[in-house]
């Protein structure tokens, strides 16, 4: 529980054409030899990402990424992922060299990123090579002698994203409260340990000063019964949603860990809207199943066996089906009747954004696995009651 995962860390990309000296800007920002160096252009193939520390924004992940100048058919696909990776950062970087103007790439890569609304840098490296250094709003840095590079890392700690996150569930809870937490051990269960969102979970009911009491959907009754009080909370895993239901009285607020995380990363009246749209589909309506992951999926996995079959039971009826998961998440979805997807926990929220705004701007709607899976139980009114959004 003490490592902060991937999708809670700042996400600061370098951007800049080939040979400006990014990998190595990158290496010496991180003081590791992340990124692969070399005089021969296009040495960096795919995004190459880092996990630090760096006070006073805390902890971040710095990403390297391919030229935006890139050539050929790979090359074409490696600026792809560059633009992506634009998409989906907190803070960009653009990197140029410091001994010559700028190319056009580098002027759109500028436009681009002063669109996207986020904390930005423009960096001119190798300023060993460059002969008087003009005044501006840039930093001067060399990757080769140190120059600047301690002033970058000042420059982008101050750089303090803004960010409007709510919290799983702390808000919703008062010092001394009890929160009641149903998490069945099954085969999908990670061995040794919890999933990350009941993690998270956990550790949000603590910062509230509220007390976290975790049982398998097996001894639920016996826990509620050991009580001197009922809890003021009860949380679920998705799966057995319907058997909670049936077993906590209705007065005893009852959501699930989806359910916050729809709230936390997402959207969560979109993805309510777009749980009710399932009741309107038809056989052979096409439907993606997304995942921000990619795990070793068992023989009853939830994405692409149960929520089908629940599906398909709803409506009396059998969908069509694409499933895609970890960064594969297409680009156009108008072929879609609907995107049903994962709670994001390994995603950022800007990464878990930018795929619910390109749901919204297609017209797709979009909802997620544990708002869906409570609709189809018929419990979704109830399981956001407690969260008064």
């Amino acid at each position: 529980m003490n490592a902060v995962p991937q999708s809670e860390r700042i996400r600061i990309a370098f951007f800049g054409c080939r040979n400006v000296g990014k990998s190595s800007l990158v290496n010496a920002f991180t003081n590791q030899q992340l990124s692969i160096v070399s005089e021969v252009k296009g040495t960096t193939t795919d995004p190459v990402s880092k996990s630090m520390e760096l006070l006073p924004l805390g902890p971040v992940v710095v990403v390297d990424t391919p030229g935006v100048d890139d050539e050929g058919e790979l090359g074409r696909e490696r600026v792809r992922r560059t633009w992506q990776e634009l998409e989906e950062a907190d803070i960009a970087l653009v990197v140029t060299h410091a001994a010559r103007p700028l190319l056009p790439q580098e002027q759109q890569l500028l436009e681009q990123v002063k669109g996207k609304g986020i904390p930005w840098l423009h960096i001119k490296n190798k300023a060993d090579l460059a002969e008087g250094l003009e005044q501006g709003d840039v930093l001067y840095t060399s990757a080769l002698t140190g120059q600047g590079v301690q002033e970058l890392r000042q420059a982008v700690a101050a750089l303090c994203p803004e960010t409007k996150e709510p919290p799983l569930v702390r808000d919703l809870l008062s010092p001394g409260d009890t929160v009641v937490l149903v998490v069945p051990i099954d085969k999908a269960a990670p061995k040794g340990r919890l999933i990350l969102p009941q993690q998270q979970t956990i550790r949000d009911v603590l910062e509230a000063g509220a007390s976290a009491l975790v049982c398998r959907d097996g001894e639920l009754e016996q826990t509620l019964a050991a009580l001197q009080k009922p809890p003021r909370l009860v949380i679920t895993d998705s799966q057995v949603f319907g058997k909670v239901d049936a077993l906590i009285p209705r007065e005893i607020p009852l959501t699930s860990f989806s359910i916050l995380m729809a709230r936390h990363k997402g959207n969560l009246p979109l993805m309510a809207a777009g749980a009710a749209v399932v009741d309107g589909l038809k056989a052979g309506d096409r439907v993606l199943i997304a995942e921000g992951c990619t795990h070793h999926r068992q023989c009853e996995d939830i994405g692409t066996v149960k929520l089908p079959r629940w599906i398909g039971k709803h409506l009396g009826a059998e969908l069509s089906y694409t499933f895609v998961s970890g960064r594969e998440f297409p680009e156009d979805l108008r072929e879609y009747r609907l995107v049903v997807h994962c709670g994001g926990c390994m995603l950022t929220r800007r990464q878990m954004q930018v795929r619910l705004n390109r749901c919204a701007s297609q017209g797709v709607p979009v909802t997620n696995y544990g708002t869906l899976i409570a609709h189809l139980n018929g419990i979704l009114e109830r399981s956001l009651e407690a969260l008064s959004f």
